[in-house]
């Protein structure tokens, strides 16, 4: 990248202008060297420890992507089926894949038995009986972790927090211990991790610390039980800067989690998703045009909820700037073409006076905003790029319209046919 702009972190600089030209907007751009350094600092943080960064496919689930980190010994958490396939796909290995997710489906469960993942991540004492009786009908021997819900409050969003009673996810202590038992007595499944994950966005050290050492007392009584656990997750949720936040040192993080183990010989496993992917991606949209309703200005541009819902599902905050200006600021909304009140990318922030085909610059987009993009009011997804050491390279392509309504015509097509 070319050394330009104050934007850019480690003199990064890339030239939306030259890629909203090339490639048209919306646009996703992906950092490809910064999702290097951020996966192999968070390895680093747990040097000569036994441990397995399993990336949080949900968080971007481009096949680019997953290749990439795939290239450098990455592991895979996955929440469906789809998921696993990509990472099949991309040559993930089948030891680093763990199944996790609350409803998975018969067919789900029977495919992962198949492909002998590492782990399928269980979630309830029922999903746990159905997952015996699937692999007893393949005759197959299910390796399982538990989730455990520890309890204890995250201190985040209330849509991304995971860890409480009221959340749906994971069991409480005592119930995954009886659940561990039976595993144990059971001919089909062999238990051999445990898992927690008390919410994403996470700026603060003590609940993660707080959670391990309540899943680690339950560690050592399992194993008190003779049930051999061998993975200790401690699932993903690390937050990342969009304004003012302040991350987690990763030092701190490892020693913290190592210290809460006290000595208790496991494999660690985390499953970063956000921290790994969220700074490294942009977001890119054209302006179409100002307009003012009294006193009140927006900036309209020709990106839309449906491609980046986070700012008006979650309320998030993403810094936006306006490519090659910096003055004459003024307060404004940046919205889209939805037909939705809720259709804005920023509320009351200063930008400086747009005109026709300016580009603005959405940062922090690199997590949960393809992924969660989707097709309403028939609008077309987003083209994706990468830049790797100074290249850009289109990774995705831009939909059109038949790629939307593809299938759906041989329906449309077998009515009419019908009809006549």
């Amino acid at each position: 990248f070319f050394v330009k702009s104050s934007h850019f972190k480690k003199g990064y600089y890339m030239d939306f202008k030259e890629l909203a030209s090339k490639y048209k907007t919306p646009l996703y751009v992906y950092d490809f060297n910064y999702i290097k350094e951020r996966y192999e600092a968070l390895k680093n943080a747990f040097y000569a420890r036994k441990s397995l960064v399993c990336y949080a496919v949900k968080a971007n689930s481009n096949l680019s992507v997953l290749k990439f980190l795939a290239d450098l010994g990455a592991g895979f958490d996955c929440v469906s089926i789809g998921e696993v396939k990509r990472a099949l796909m991309v040559g993930a290995k089948r030891y680093q894949i763990i199944f996790s997710g609350v409803g998975k489906s018969d067919e789900e469960l029977k495919e992962a038995l198949e492909n002998e993942i590492l782990l399928i991540n269980v979630e309830s004492f029922a999903e746990l009986l159905r997952l015996e009786e699937i692999a007893k009908g393949l005759n197959l021997k299910a390796r399982i972790s538990i989730r455990v819900n520890p309890g204890v409050d995250a201190k985040t969003h209330p849509y991304i927090s995971t860890g409480l009673n009221e959340n749906k996810f994971g069991v409480d202590a005592q119930t995954a211990k009886k659940m561990y038992i039976h595993a144990k007595a059971s001919e089909f499944l062999e238990p051999t991790g445990i898992h927690f994950h008390i919410g994403s966005q996470l700026t603060s050290l003590s609940p993660i610390i707080d959670a391990a050492k309540i899943v680690s007392e339950l560690l050592r009584e399992l194993r008190a039980l003779e049930i051999d656990i061998k993975f200790f997750d401690v699932g993903g949720g690390l937050g990342i800067i969009y304004n003012d936040e302040k991350e987690i040192n990763l030092y701190d993080y490892a020693q913290g989690i190592l210290g809460a183990l006290k000595g208790q010989d496991v494999t660690i496993v985390c499953e970063p998703g956000r921290f790994i992917v969220g700074n490294a991606g942009y977001f890119v949209a054209s302006v179409l045009y100002e307009k003012f309703n009294g006193k009140k200005r927006f900036v309209i541009t020709d990106g839309a909820m449906n491609d980046l819902i986070r700012p008006s599902l979650y309320g998030a905050h993403h810094k936006i700037f306006v490519d090659g200006k910096d003055e004459n600021l003024g307060t404004c909304d940046v919205v889209g073409p939805v037909c939705e009140s809720g259709d804005f990318l920023a509320k009351d922030i200063n930008l400086p006076e747009c005109e026709s085909g300016d580009v603005i610059v959405v940062k922090g987009a690199g997590a949960y905003g393809f992924s969660m993009s989707s097709n309403y009011n028939t609008r077309n997804r987003a083209a994706e790029v990468c830049l790797l050491d100074g290249k850009d390279r289109l990774i995705r392509r831009r939909e059109c319209f038949e790629d939307v309504v593809a299938p759906e015509i041989e329906f449309l097509e077998s009515a009419d046919a019908r009809a006549k």
